[in-house]
Order: structure tokens, then sequence, then C-alpha cells
């Protein structure tokens, strides 16, 4: 038996990875339940959240993706009610879902961030696809799930890829392109789980991709070599503990044609899905996805 009392696993929201955030809470509620949890789905946007303690829970799951679920605020909530609760603190939480901050935080320690622009509505935009070089992506700062991200090919569309991703929360980046290979290492407690080489057979690793294509290849082991991928995993450590990260979470890199490693961004709420890529790593070390699940659960804490 386990000792976690009534459990929420919080999932849905109000944010554009709702959907997402749906399919990661189903898998991991069936999971926690088949280990005796006496876990229930909660979800923020259809009951207020102080009906956590009214109803008695002991403890949250959080996969809530995106906007609220993962920019700190449902945290904020949730340390207010004095629930314990999955994954990182307010503060490293705010930081992850801010790409542009979070590579500042980054810089400050030295670690190697993928070459950015932030863009305004005064930005010589030629200028800057002239610097990063073409082809070059742009997204929003504060999206996740890859949602708006765009390829830029030709000279001249990166002004108007702006005007169409300024709707979106935070800056906009525009980021040098980077093509020897896109990979992801999962923290889970204090160890760097093993790395995976993802291969999509869109032009990037985009929504469709990570969530509706099956002919993504991913690669765990990766194809790294052993000292490589001994510096992804102390890099990965490194990034998260730099956020101030804590639980479990998720580093994506991408690897230069020289071998040089970039970190790309911090994802505090990873997702959960059969697409998804922490239980691939997990199962790497013997993990199934109820142990991986039991295990985050096992890290609950109120900030």
């Amino acid at each position: 038996m386990n000792n976690f009392g009534k459990v929420a696993v919080l999932m849905g929201g109000f944010s554009a990875e709702r959907a997402v955030s749906l399919n990661s809470g189903a898998a991991i509620l069936a999971a926690l339940q088949s280990r005796g949890v006496d876990a229930h789905a909660f979800d923020p946007a259809e009951q207020p959240l102080q009906n956590l303690k009214t109803e008695g829970f002991q403890a949250a799951f959080n996969i809530l993706h995106g906007t609220y679920g993962e920019d700190g605020v449902v945290q904020g909530a949730l340390e207010a009610l004095g629930i314990p609760y999955t994954g990182c603190g307010v503060l490293a939480s705010a930081i992850g879902m801010d790409k542009f901050r979070t590579r500042l935080v980054w810089a400050g320690f030295n670690l190697p961030n993928v070459p950015y622009a932030v863009l305004h509505e005064d930005t010589d935009f030629a200028a800057v696809e002239a610097e990063l070089g073409l082809p070059l992506f742009v997204k929003p700062a504060a999206e996740g799930s890859s949602v708006g991200v765009k390829k830029i090919k030709q000279p001249g569309e990166l002004a108007a890829a702006y005007q169409e991703l300024k709707q979106y929360h935070g800056e906009v980046l525009a980021e040098k392109s980077i093509n020897g290979g896109e990979y992801t290492c999962a923290v889970l407690g204090n160890r760097a789980l093993p790395s995976i080489r993802i291969i999509p057979a869109t032009e990037f690793y985009d929504y469709e991709a990570k969530y509706h294509r099956d002919d993504t290849v991913y690669l765990c082991p990766s194809d790294l070599p052993a000292e490589q991928e001994a510096q992804m995993r102390d890099l990965t450590l490194k990034a998260f503990a730099a956020v101030g990260g804590k639980g479990w979470g998720r580093v994506d890199f991408l690897r230069g044609e020289d071998g040089a490693l970039y970190l790309l961004e911090v994802n505090t709420v990873p997702g959960m899905t059969s697409h998804s890529l922490v239980p691939k790593a997990a199962a790497q070390v013997g993990l199934d996805f109820a142990d991986l699940c039991m295990e985050i659960l096992s890290h609950a804490t109120v900030g």
C-alpha cells in the first residue's frame, strides 16, 4: 500500500495544450489507480481549485501543460492551499515557461544557448535574418509543445511571422537553425535519465510530430558517444538546477554539425502520453510507466 492519501490528477486546464494535458492525465490516472492510489481526475477549467481542499485531497499530481499549469500560477495556488504537488515550484515554473528568461539565466551560468534574437515591432528583421542565417526558426517564448513555431526559409518572411506570433504570451524569438540533431534528456529526482535522439519525418519536431504522427523516430539510448552522453546529462542537471528545478522535468538540446551541444529549453511539466519522451527514457533504467508515475508522486512537496 501507499500513503499518498487522496490524490488529484490535475489535467486539462485553460491553455493551448489542453488536449495534450487531458491525454497525459488520463494515462497517469490509470497508472496511479493500478498501483492502488486513491487518484481522481481534477480539471480546473470545470471546477474551482479550492474544491481540492473541500473535497479532502491530500496531494496533487500536476500534469497541466502550458499557461496556468506550467508557469507558476497553479503552483502558487496549491501552496496557498497547503497541498503538496509534483514538479517544480513557483519560481522554476515561471522561469522555465519563458524561454527568453530561461536563456538569460543559463547565460548567467555560462551554459551554451542556441543563438537567438528577441523580436519587437521596430526590429530590423532583414538584419536578424542576415545575422542568424536562413533558414531560421521563430517561436513564441512562453508557449510549449511547439505551439506557434515556424521555419523561415526565404528573406523577408520573418516580419510577417512576427506579426502572426505576437498574439501569443511573452516575447517572440528568432533562433539560429542548428542541424546536427535534436535531443532531449529527462530529470527524475536528482538524476538525469538516458538521452533521446528525435528524428522527425517532418521538417522539424513540430506539434504534429510530437502528438499525432507515428513516423517520428526516437533513439533511446541515443546515438551519442559515451563521452558526449555524459556531457549532455551533466549539462541537463546544471541547466535544470540553474532555473531552480526539482522533482522531474526535461531539458531539450540541439546538436551542431560539429558536435557542439546547445540548450534549447526546459520543460517543467513534460508530456506523459503514449508519444512522450520521459516514459521512454525511464524504461531504459527499468521503470515502467506506473513506476515512473509513482516516483514522480513521491517527490510531491509544498513549495
